[in-house]
């Protein structure tokens, strides 16, 4: 009967979730990297508003970056005392947003929320990672407005960084307050997911980004062999490369898809005319890789593969990585952050939900990497990053009852 109590309080604050948008949209919380002074401004708001909601232990983690104009990075932490202290339950979003890009391609002002007759509220920032970063709001407003408190502890945390890398941001704080957080924790981090909340990010593939700059001997299109061509070599090395889906044949049903990727990407402009034989050819391959491998595996047989190009040809291949990130060790699908997820979304919507793999990275990850379990869950159909990015409203509320749900279970 409490819980219930709770879960009808947050029908009521759909006004509050909406002006909540409308206030955080305002703030240009972008990093130094996009242009921005930081998040500073966004983290002062939250801090007086956890202070309005009733939480009294409140930490702020600063950074330092002399980029800005405070001098530092801002990382909020609150925590809202429950019934037990064993363990805590955590939900993680980040204040940074990106820019709104070409602004010609929004309907309205990206810093200014609106909102259309379906419920859809408008603005960038909305979605990605405001929408619950409201919603993890509400449903500890509810609890405080009921007078009912949770069964456990209730951290919120607001990070900055996330878009740029987090170095600023969660991996911060996880190198200075590790501490804070338990290996019993129940951690969320409601940044991805699909649009009716069935699916439970437990797991992703390392990632590899490479550059090939393959260089032979620039002459004229009519006497080839007076040259080496570099574009010759490069795209007979990229048919070699198809062979890495073989040799790195590891299958797992809970990505999608279940394998390793090795795809060539950007290509460089080479030369302007027709009649060049081109000297340099500078091509790149996104490669997302499953966690039974190592990225030096991948590395080792790229390399490999390139040398039988440099014999055969007669060129030079250099191989440098813009991007690598080892797979983070996966969250048990049986995790209890998998099962309450699933419980609360059973038990609130009817639906099944289920754990999957991804081939992109999270901020979750630092959780993993630190020894902590952590699941990426929400209900959103992933607008971020896009022109006229949005939240629905409804989303909004239905996650914060699935957030107060976990929190009133014992």
């Amino acid at each position: 009967m409490s819980i219930q109590k709770v879960l009808e309080r947050i029908e009521s604050l759909k006004d509050e979730a909406i002006e909540l948008e409308r206030k955080l949209t305002a703030f240009k919380a972008m990093g130094p990297e996009n242009g921005g002074d930081g998040e500073h401004k966004k983290a002062e708001f939250l801090k007086e508003k956890l202070i309005e909601i009733g939480f009294y232990d409140i930490i702020e983690i600063k950074a330092p970056d002399n980029r800005v104009t405070v001098g530092y990075r801002p990382n909020v932490i609150g925590i809202y005392p429950g019934k037990n202290h064993d363990k805590k339950i955590w939900i993680m979003t980040h204040m940074d947003v990106v820019p709104p890009g070409d602004l010609s391609l929004w309907k309205s002002d990206p810093w200014k929320v609106w909102i259309d007759e379906d419920g859809k509220i408008y603005g960038r920032g909305v979605e990605d990672n405001q929408q619950d970063m409201v919603a993890s709001l509400l449903a500890i407003q509810a609890f405080a407005m009921e007078g009912i408190v949770p069964e456990y502890d209730v951290g919120l945390v607001f990070v900055a960084d996330e878009e740029t890398g987090s170095d600023y941001g969660i991996k911060y704080v996880l190198k200075t307050k590790k501490d804070i957080f338990s290996k019993d924790d129940i951690i969320i981090v409601p940044d991805g997911g699909n649009p009716d909340g069935t699916e439970i990010e437990v797991a992703e593939k390392g990632i590899l980004w490479i550059k090939f700059v393959v260089k032979g001997k620039q002459t004229h299109g009519s006497t080839p062999e007076r040259g080496i061509n570099a574009h010759k070599a490069g795209a007979n090395l990229i048919v070699r490369l198809e062979k890495l889906y073989e040799i790195f044949p590891a299958s797992d049903p809970l990505f999608s898809p279940p394998i390793s990727t090795f795809e060539p990407t950007k290509k460089e402009e080479n030369v302007p005319n027709i009649n060049t034989i081109p000297g340099e050819d500078v091509f790149y391959y996104d490669c997302r890789i499953m966690p039974q491998y190592t990225l030096d595996d991948i590395k080792n047989k790229v390399k490999e593969i390139a040398a039988g190009v440099e014999s055969d040809f007669g060129v030079k291949v250099e191989i440098s990585y813009p991007q690598e990130a080892e797979a983070a060790p996966p969250t048990p699908p049986d995790a209890p952050v998998v099962k309450l997820i699933q419980e609360a979304v059973k038990e609130l919507r009817g639906l099944e939900a289920k754990p999957i793999g991804i081939g992109g990275g999270t901020v979750a990850a630092h959780f993993r990497e630190a020894g902590f379990y952590a699941a990426v869950w929400a209900t959103m159909d992933e607008t971020m990053h896009s022109p006229n990015e949005y939240a629905w409203l409804k989303n909004i509320i239905e996650d914060a009852r699935v957030f107060a749900y976990i929190m009133g279970r014992k």
